[in-house]
């Protein structure tokens, strides 16, 4: 690995790179919200997504829930696991395909999930205050697009 001398100025700014911007900003903007899914619910961030995957779409099946938010299957497995240990989802046995499990919200699912939904709904309106109507309008197209959700 090549390091500048001392007398040459490197000049890739790291604080200006787009990568480093949106983990910084994924970061910061996500920490509050995150204590309260952590700290009432016992949940990691991979559980509150499942969560509301269910809670937004209703029955799904993991492999659907992992295409849309695009998460490993292996992380959904054990988000599934700790939120039907917790009694906040059920499986039901797709009769169509032995192999494949619906998954859904049980009342104490869509309670917690209702709950959350409020303070994320707050928390977004929060966020949101930092900016214009147009800029934060803008700032959800960018990073759509950015994501590929256009």
């Amino acid at each position: 690995m090549t390091h500048p001398k001392n007398d040459e100025k490197d000049e890739f700014d790291l604080q200006n790179f787009l990568p480093f911007l949106l983990n910084q900003a994924a970061e910061a903007s996500s920490l509050e919200f995150q204590q309260v899914y952590k700290n009432r619910f016992g949940m990691l961030r991979t559980e509150w997504r499942v969560l509301f995957h269910l809670g937004n779409y209703g029955e799904m099946t993991a492999r659907d829930i992992g295409q849309r938010a695009k998460i490993h299957k292996t992380k959904i497995s054990r988000a599934v696991r700790k939120l039907e240990q917790r009694r906040f989802l059920r499986r039901i046995r797709d009769e169509n395909d032995r192999r494949a499990e619906r998954l859904s919200l049980t009342q104490m699912g869509t309670s917690a999930y209702r709950e959350l939904r409020s303070i994320a709904r707050n928390y977004d309106g929060k966020l949101v205050a930092q900016f214009t109507t147009a800029e934060a309008e803008l700032l959800r197209t960018m990073l759509r697009r950015l994501a590929g959700l256009d």
